[in-house]
Parts: structure tokens; sequence; C-alpha cells
């Protein structure tokens, strides 16, 4: 069913949906806020774990109190997902073991204690497609009244969780800011790090446990890690990168369900799909983060480079003239040679040509403006400045002194110059025998 179709459906049909992505888009955006700091804390992998390590939870909920209903398996099952985050804890912090590898040994032995007592008791059922991909099929005829609205029942769980988890991040705002990122800066400012750690542990496991039963570990799993992830790429900024990860998660609810409808399969798997698509679509594309934007990036660095290479090669020749005959003016073939032959030579000349730093003159000649001459000024300098101080502060014998020098000129700026210069006490001559350009003024105002 495309989009188009489904708007134009039977209203039932519309309304049906929108209960759906409703359901959909408040568990996605709980656990995408929450997400995000373990993103930032290299804990992405905690969601999948908990979901598994409640398995136990749930049996023993049923044990204790010889029914299903929600209140005893939600118990359990938030029991054994803190303690799966506490052994992960304990076992980095005592154990001497990595993160990664105590999530693994305390949900797997977790996962496989709840599957022995299943064995055991023998007249407990647990769906595997309910476990898994959860029941938001049907969240949205599973209904009740509410001032008159028809509401779906998994929102009166899913909802307070949503709140719960925003008021969380707001109250300890700066406290989770600082022990996600430092938690030694955090505890020598005061900050319980410990404390943090465990009261958002304890916010994961009850979203996760919430959300289990209306969305199955499939969509809690991918919300918790690929939301935040995917907002990490587009902004560096802690409170843009939550507002992203939910923007994401909402647009996964509406893609995902309509995804569903239209190939007629699992409205959890699609909507997990969905967020995975999200984020392909930011690798290739996010701003500054993205594989286009790092090519565009690496291209703008090696065309400056090229360019800056011309015009320092053509400011040695002009040093090299004591008169105007006594050294031909550089060609354009000259050009090709200084830039070592790049691609990039004719796209470089025509950006120096546009930007005024080059000039093409008869015959076939190219020669420096005043404003190309103040840049190779620049760049020589910093070349020379640069070799003398690896002469004078490395052994490095006289041949191996060039190579660095030309990497480096393309970074060094009239701040750095200066304290190049002074740390080399006004040296004029490099280790060469040249001499070392004096900065030149921009006298053009």
């Amino acid at each position: 069913m495309t989009l188009g179709r489904w708007l134009s459906a039977d209203p039932r049909d519309v309304t049906l949906g929108l209960r759906t992505i409703a359901v959909g888009s408040v568990c996605n955006v709980s656990c995408a806020v929450l997400g995000c700091y373990l993103v930032l804390r290299r804990m992405s992998m905690l969601g999948d774990a908990i979901s598994h390590a409640i398995l136990p939870g749930l049996v023993i909920g049923f044990l204790l109190t010889g029914s299903i209903s929600i209140v005893p398996m939600f118990a359990g099952a938030l029991v054994f997902g803190m303690l799966t985050a506490f052994l992960t804890q304990t076992l980095q912090t005592y154990g001497r073991v990595s993160e990664d590898a105590g999530m693994g040994v305390v949900f797997t032995s977790l996962f496989a204690l709840g599957v022995v007592l299943i064995s055991g008791i023998g007249r407990m059922h647990l769906d595997q497609d309910c476990v898994f991909e959860g029941k938001i099929d049907l969240v949205a005829i599973d209904i009740t009244d509410f001032w008159g609205l028809s509401v779906p029942l998994a929102l009166w769980s899913l909802f307070p969780v949503l709140v719960m988890a925003v008021a969380f991040i707001l109250l300890f705002w700066k406290e989770l800011k600082v022990a996600s990122f430092d938690p030694m800066l955090a505890t020598s400012m005061g900050i319980n790090a410990t404390l943090i750690h465990y009261l958002l542990m304890g916010m994961v496991a009850g979203t996760t446990v919430a959300a289990f039963e209306a969305v199955g570990s499939i969509l809690v799993v991918a919300m918790l890690i690929v939301p935040g992830a995917t907002a990490h790429l587009l902004t560096d900024r802690l409170g843009w990168m939550i507002l992203w990860s939910a923007v994401v998660g909402i647009l996964a609810a509406i893609l995902g369900y309509i995804g569903a409808a239209y190939w007629n399969t699992s409205v959890a798997g699609m909507m997990a799909v969905a967020v995975g698509g999200q984020f392909l679509v930011v690798v290739i594309v996010a701003p500054r983060h993205g594989l286009v934007s790092k090519l565009v990036g690496n291209l703008e660095l090696s065309l400056r480079i090229v360019a800056e290479d011309i015009i320092a090669a053509l400011y040695r020749l002009e040093e090299q003239r004591t008169g105007s005959s006594e050294v031909d003016r550089a060609t354009w073939a000259d050009c090709r040679q200084f830039a070592d032959g790049s691609l990039l030579t004719r796209p470089a000349a025509i950006l120096l040509r546009l930007r005024g730093q080059l000039a093409f003159v008869s015959g076939g000649h190219v020669e420096l403006t005043d404003a190309g001459r103040r840049l190779g000024n620049s760049l020589v300098r910093s070349h020379r400045l640069w070799e003398t101080f690896l002469d004078r502060h490395f052994e490095l014998p006289a041949d191996h002194l060039h190579e660095p020098a030309s990497r480096i000129e393309h970074f060094i700026g009239p701040a750095l110059q200066e304290k190049l210069a002074r740390e080399l006490d006004g040296s004029a001559v490099d280790p060469h025998g040249r001499s070392i350009p004096p900065l030149e003024q921009d006298d053009t105002d």
C-alpha cells in the first residue's frame, strides 16, 4: 500500500495506522533519548544485553505469582535488567575484563538461565514472535477510552516512561553530560559518577522492559542504538543530538509503518529497517561527518595544496631574478611540473586566477599578482622557518629537511611563523643558506 493509497483508504484503516504510529513514536523516542547517552558512553549494546537478560526475570515473576500479568512480569524483568548493568560494571571494575566482554558474559549467562527455567517449568508459554517482534501490529485494536478518545492501551505504559525519561534528562542534565564525557572530571567536581551511571542504567532497563511487550526486542535494541548514532553524525552538541534522535525515532515509526503496509510484513521489523536506512543516508550526506562532506573536504584540501605549490614555486623563481630577462617567465607546462603533474593543476590555476593571485600573460606565460606574491612570501617563509627549526632541534641531514617542510608549510599561519621566528632568534637564513623572507604586510587598505 502506497502512502497515497493509505491516506485515501477507509478512515478506520487510517485511524488504526495512526494509533500504531503513535505507539511506535512514543516507544522510539523513549529509547532514542536515553540511547544517546549509551552511544556517548560506548555502551550501545547494553540494550541488547538487557533485552535478553530479562528473560529469567519474566520466569521468576511468573513463578512467584502464578500470573503473567504486567505487574509481576515488569518487576521481575526490571530487577534482572538492573542486575545486568550492575554485573557488567562489576566485572569491568573488579574482574579486569573489558566492558564488552563483561556484557557478553552476563547477558548470555542470564539468557541461558531463563531458557533453562522455561524448559523446567513446562506450563509457561512465551510466544517467540511476541518476544522478538512484540505485538505492535495489534496495539491499534487493543484500546481504551480516555476523555472520549480511543487510546491504545500500550500508551498507558509507554507514555509515562517517555515522560520519566525526559524528566530524568532535564533533572540531571549537567551530571549526565559531565559523567558521560569524563567520569573522573565528574568525580572531581563532586558528582557521584557511579550513582549517575546506575540511575541511567535503571532508566534504560525500565524503558526496555516497558517497551518489550508492546514492540518486542528487535525494535527496542534498534532504537537504543541507531537514532543516537545517527544524531551523533549530524551534530556535536548534546542538546541537538537528543532532539535529532527523537526526530529520527518518529520518522522511523512513520516510514516503518508505511513500508510494512506496502510489503505486508512485520511493523516492528520494518521500523527497525527504516531507522537503519536513515543511518545509512546520514552516513553518506551528513554535513560534517558524512562520506560526501569528507570527500569534498579532502578535494578542497588537495586543491588548495596544489594551488599553493604553484604559488610557492613561482615565488621562488622570482627570487632568482636579478633582472627581468635573466630567468624566463614560467609557462603553463611549468605549473604542471610544480604540482608534480597533479590532475588538479588546471582547476588550481583557474582558482588562483579567479582569486586574483595568478595572471596569464602573452605567450602562454604566467606570473604572480601582488596578492599571489604575498601568499608566496608566506609559504616560502613558513617552509624555511620550519627547515631551520628542524635543523636546530633535530639531528636530521640537510637533504631530509625539505620534504617535511613542504608538507607543513601549508598549515603554518602568521602567528606560528612569528613564534618560530622568535624561537630561532630571528635567524635570517635557512640551513641551505637561502634567505628567510620577512613577513609582507597587506597594504591594500
